[in-house]
């Protein structure tokens, strides 16, 4: 049992110049039909904000769906897809073309190597998809350019709500690796990101597989084991460089998580080089060798 309400438009040469036409808009919720296998000869963005299902493109491989979530169909690449078959999915899609696909494409907000995108928020993109809906009314004179202008409007709504951005766009996993040697808790973290840490939990677990405590936790490690085994930094030193004020808290952890102390590690680390470490400068005639035994 499905619900299903849709409306498809034909915009006239002059409406193409905008940029972006919208072609068609739909809600539907429920065991929908299985969608193809087929091939489209324009775009269409398809917001999935209930429910799970599935997914299969050009390479044979059935991924998973899991709302909230998009899918993008592009222009000759062929999709098929649908809802899980007991609980069903809810979706809005909107059908789209225009020349300026092109530029949003090569500005990462159309991804069409990546038709499956996971969001943290469908919200902004649900709100998108009723302006159009309700622009979309018949006899409306304005319609052709309302829901082109909707339509640059999802584009924006679905790259701020992709769940491995933060709210100005930029990679979650990669904003939080640049501050993960800062003193801040996971809550902060959220707040500077312009998310709330439920939203930071489903970024990144999506994104990592972890929760940010561990993601953050794994930096912050790896970093320190580089500054040990390479450098003579005292550990209260390495501690405070990778974000811990406390240099005891630092080597409770350090020692539970990589199973040595930190001055164990450095030491363990410096009998792997043979030789040692040394802090003179190599002569560049007389470079240092390592014995490799007889030959």
């Amino acid at each position: 049992m499905y619900h299903t309400w849709m409306r498809y438009f034909t915009p006239g040469p002059v409406h193409h110049r905008l940029g972006l036409v919208c072609l068609g808009v739909g809600l539907q919720h429920g065991v929908l039909p299985t969608v193809g296998p087929r091939t489209l000869d324009h775009h269409v963005a398809v917001v999935i904000s209930a429910g799970s299902g599935w997914f299969r493109g050009t390479d044979g491989r059935r991924t998973a769906v899991t709302a909230p979530a998009l899918i993008w169909l592009t222009p000759g690449v062929p999709h098929h897809y649908g809802p899980d078959p007991d609980r069903g999915w809810d979706e809005s899609f909107v059908d789209f073309a225009g020349p300026a696909t092109a530029t949003y494409t090569e500005l990462g907000y159309i991804e069409p190597e990546r038709p499956v995108v996971p969001l943290s928020d469908a919200a902004g993109a649900r709100a998108a998809v009723g302006r159009i809906a309700r622009a979309a009314r018949r006899g409306n004179p304005l319609l052709e350019v309302e829901t082109a202008a909707a339509v640059h409007e999802l584009l924006v709504a679905l790259r701020r709500g992709r769940a491995d951005t933060n709210a100005d766009g930029d990679p979650v996993l990669s904003a939080l690796a640049r501050d993960a040697f800062q003193p801040l808790t996971v809550a902060e973290h959220a707040a500077r990101h312009g998310m709330t840490p439920a939203e930071l939990r489903t970024a990144v677990r999506r994104g990592a597989g972890c929760s940010p405590k561990d993601y953050l936790l794994a930096i912050r490690l790896g970093r320190a084991k580089e500054l040990l085994a390479a450098t003579e930094l005292p550990v209260a030193a390495v501690a405070r460089r990778v974000g811990y004020e406390d240099p005891a808290y630092f080597s409770r952890l350090f020692t539970r998580r990589v199973g040595t102390a930190p001055i164990r590690f450095r030491e363990q680390q410096g009998r792997t080089v043979p030789g040692g470490w040394s802090n003179q400068i190599p002569d560049p005639e007389h470079p240092p060798t390592i014995a490799t035994g007889p030959t």
